[in-house]
Protein backbone atom coordinates (compact mmCIF):
# COMPACT_ATOMS: atom_id res chain seq x y z
CA UNK A 1 0.00 0.00 0.00
CA UNK A 2 3.09 1.98 0.95
CA UNK A 3 4.59 1.95 -2.25
CA UNK A 4 1.12 3.31 -4.20
CA UNK A 5 1.13 5.70 -1.89
CA UNK A 6 4.38 6.84 -3.07
CA UNK A 7 4.15 5.90 -6.63
CA UNK A 8 1.05 8.05 -7.06
CA UNK A 9 2.85 11.09 -5.36
CA UNK A 10 5.81 10.53 -7.46
CA UNK A 11 3.16 10.29 -10.61
CA UNK A 12 0.98 13.79 -9.61
CA UNK A 13 4.43 15.33 -9.29
CA UNK A 14 6.12 14.41 -12.44
CA UNK A 15 3.00 15.95 -14.63
CA UNK A 16 2.97 19.12 -12.09
CA UNK A 17 6.55 19.70 -13.10
CA UNK A 18 5.96 18.88 -17.23
CA UNK A 19 3.12 20.75 -17.42
CA UNK A 20 4.61 23.93 -15.60
CA UNK A 21 7.54 23.95 -18.10
CA UNK A 22 5.85 22.54 -21.11
CA UNK A 23 2.66 25.04 -20.60
CA UNK A 24 3.72 28.32 -19.07
CA UNK A 25 2.07 30.67 -19.03
CA UNK A 26 3.29 34.77 -18.14
CA UNK A 27 0.92 36.95 -15.38
CA UNK A 28 -1.34 37.77 -18.40
CA UNK A 29 -2.35 34.49 -19.58
CA UNK A 30 0.03 34.27 -22.76
CA UNK A 31 1.36 30.92 -23.92
CA UNK A 32 5.36 30.60 -23.69
CA UNK A 33 5.98 30.40 -27.89
CA UNK A 34 7.48 27.07 -29.05
CA UNK A 35 9.10 28.32 -32.49
CA UNK A 36 10.89 31.65 -33.56
CA UNK A 37 11.57 32.64 -37.17
CA UNK A 38 14.70 32.84 -38.39
CA UNK A 39 15.55 36.18 -37.40
CA UNK A 40 14.68 35.69 -34.34
CA UNK A 41 16.92 33.67 -33.35
CA UNK A 42 19.52 35.40 -35.13
CA UNK A 43 17.96 38.60 -32.53
CA UNK A 44 18.55 35.71 -29.67
CA UNK A 45 21.98 34.23 -30.48
CA UNK A 46 23.44 37.53 -30.47
CA UNK A 47 21.20 38.75 -27.34
CA UNK A 48 23.19 35.06 -25.46
CA UNK A 49 27.06 36.91 -26.97
CA UNK A 50 25.91 39.88 -25.63
CA UNK A 51 25.05 38.76 -22.05
CA UNK A 52 27.95 36.51 -22.19
CA UNK A 53 30.63 39.54 -23.03
CA UNK A 54 29.13 41.69 -20.65
CA UNK A 55 29.23 39.39 -17.55
CA UNK A 56 27.17 42.07 -15.39
CA UNK A 57 23.85 43.26 -15.93
CA UNK A 58 21.46 46.07 -14.32
CA UNK A 59 18.64 44.93 -12.82
CA UNK A 60 15.64 47.81 -12.69
CA UNK A 61 13.08 47.75 -10.31
CA UNK A 62 10.11 50.26 -9.66
CA UNK A 63 9.89 51.59 -6.13
CA UNK A 64 6.42 52.38 -4.15
CA UNK A 65 6.55 55.53 -6.05
CA UNK A 66 6.69 54.85 -9.33
CA UNK A 67 10.76 55.18 -9.45
CA UNK A 68 12.70 53.50 -11.65
CA UNK A 69 16.02 51.91 -9.11
CA UNK A 70 18.70 50.65 -11.10
CA UNK A 71 21.43 48.23 -9.33
CA UNK A 72 24.47 46.21 -11.17
CA UNK A 73 23.77 42.62 -10.85
CA UNK A 74 25.98 39.28 -11.58
CA UNK A 75 23.51 36.92 -13.13
CA UNK A 76 23.54 33.26 -14.23
CA UNK A 77 24.05 33.19 -17.93
CA UNK A 78 20.41 33.18 -19.44
CA UNK A 79 18.53 29.28 -19.75
CA UNK A 80 16.05 28.22 -22.39
CA UNK A 81 13.68 31.44 -23.29
CA UNK A 82 16.36 33.55 -21.48
CA UNK A 83 15.11 32.66 -17.75
CA UNK A 84 17.93 34.27 -15.67
CA UNK A 85 18.04 33.62 -11.75
CA UNK A 86 20.37 36.47 -9.70
CA UNK A 87 20.92 36.61 -5.91
CA UNK A 88 20.25 39.13 -3.56
CA UNK A 89 20.25 39.63 0.33
CA UNK A 90 16.99 39.39 1.60
CA UNK A 91 17.16 42.64 3.32
CA UNK A 92 17.86 44.97 0.20
CA UNK A 93 15.49 46.94 -0.87
CA UNK A 94 14.93 45.99 -3.93
CA UNK A 95 13.38 42.52 -2.65
CA UNK A 96 10.71 44.78 -1.45
CA UNK A 97 10.19 46.90 -4.57
CA UNK A 98 10.05 43.18 -6.20
CA UNK A 99 7.58 41.60 -3.74
CA UNK A 100 4.93 45.17 -4.39
CA UNK A 101 6.31 44.88 -8.40
CA UNK A 102 6.92 42.16 -10.31
CA UNK A 103 7.46 44.21 -13.53
CA UNK A 104 11.30 44.44 -13.81
CA UNK A 105 13.96 44.71 -16.71
CA UNK A 106 17.02 43.38 -16.95
CA UNK A 107 19.61 45.37 -19.25
CA UNK A 108 23.26 44.33 -20.55
CA UNK A 109 25.53 46.59 -22.29
CA UNK A 110 28.27 45.21 -25.01
CA UNK A 111 30.53 48.58 -24.42
CA UNK A 112 33.04 47.75 -26.65
CA UNK A 113 31.05 46.80 -29.36
CA UNK A 114 28.28 48.93 -29.33
CA UNK A 115 25.10 47.20 -28.47
CA UNK A 116 22.40 46.24 -25.36
CA UNK A 117 20.11 44.17 -24.70
CA UNK A 118 17.06 44.81 -22.70
CA UNK A 119 14.85 41.91 -21.10
CA UNK A 120 11.45 43.06 -20.11
CA UNK A 121 9.77 40.48 -17.71
CA UNK A 122 8.68 39.50 -14.08
CA UNK A 123 10.49 38.28 -11.71
CA UNK A 124 10.22 35.80 -8.79
CA UNK A 125 11.58 34.93 -5.37
CA UNK A 126 12.60 31.02 -5.72
CA UNK A 127 11.55 29.36 -2.18
CA UNK A 128 13.00 26.06 -3.59
CA UNK A 129 16.26 24.79 -1.67
CA UNK A 130 17.50 22.47 -4.48
CA UNK A 131 16.74 25.27 -7.12
CA UNK A 132 18.81 27.94 -4.77
CA UNK A 133 21.35 25.46 -4.14
CA UNK A 134 21.67 24.39 -7.81
CA UNK A 135 22.21 28.56 -8.11
CA UNK A 136 25.24 29.71 -6.18
CA UNK A 137 28.32 30.50 -7.51
CA UNK A 138 32.13 30.00 -6.03
CA UNK A 139 33.40 33.07 -4.13
CA UNK A 140 29.58 34.45 -2.57
CA UNK A 141 30.32 33.52 0.37
CA UNK A 142 32.32 36.84 1.24
CA UNK A 143 28.64 38.42 0.06
CA UNK A 144 26.43 35.94 1.78
CA UNK A 145 28.71 34.78 4.48
CA UNK A 146 24.96 33.36 6.16
CA UNK A 147 23.90 31.32 3.09
CA UNK A 148 20.77 29.94 4.63
CA UNK A 149 19.57 33.16 6.07
CA UNK A 150 21.17 35.76 3.87
CA UNK A 151 20.94 34.90 0.28
CA UNK A 152 17.94 35.07 -1.73
CA UNK A 153 17.43 33.29 -5.03
CA UNK A 154 15.21 35.67 -7.70
CA UNK A 155 14.24 34.24 -10.86
CA UNK A 156 13.58 36.52 -13.88
CA UNK A 157 11.29 35.45 -17.34
CA UNK A 158 11.27 37.77 -19.76
CA UNK A 159 7.98 38.67 -21.86
CA UNK A 160 10.57 39.83 -24.61
CA UNK A 161 13.88 41.20 -25.30
CA UNK A 162 15.06 44.71 -27.54
CA UNK A 163 18.23 44.35 -28.62
CA UNK A 164 21.05 46.72 -31.21
CA UNK A 165 23.84 45.32 -31.90
CA UNK A 166 26.43 46.74 -34.75
CA UNK A 167 28.22 43.38 -34.79
CA UNK A 168 24.75 41.49 -35.50
CA UNK A 169 24.34 43.79 -38.03
CA UNK A 170 21.06 45.11 -35.92
CA UNK A 171 20.95 48.36 -36.07
CA UNK A 172 17.18 49.22 -35.28
CA UNK A 173 15.11 50.85 -37.12
CA UNK A 174 16.48 54.40 -39.11
CA UNK A 175 12.86 56.42 -39.00
CA UNK A 176 12.48 55.57 -35.19
CA UNK A 177 15.22 53.71 -33.69
CA UNK A 178 13.40 51.09 -32.70
CA UNK A 179 15.49 48.33 -31.57
CA UNK A 180 15.04 44.22 -32.74
CA UNK A 181 12.71 42.95 -30.82
CA UNK A 182 11.68 39.02 -29.67
CA UNK A 183 8.56 38.50 -27.69
CA UNK A 184 8.60 35.47 -26.01
CA UNK A 185 4.70 35.25 -25.55
CA UNK A 186 1.95 34.77 -27.74
CA UNK A 187 -1.43 36.14 -27.17
CA UNK A 188 -4.11 33.63 -25.95
CA UNK A 189 -6.67 35.32 -27.41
Amino acid sequence: MQFFKLFAVFSILTFLMFSCSFNHQNSSGSQRRQNFTRQEQHIMQAARGIISRAYFGTLITIDQNGNAKARLMEPFAPEKYFVIYLATNPKSRKVQEIQQNHQVTLHYIDEPRTGYVSLYGNIDIVTNDSIKKAHWKNGWERFYPNKSDGYMLLKFIPDYLEIISIRDSLTGDTNNWQPAKVIFFSSSK
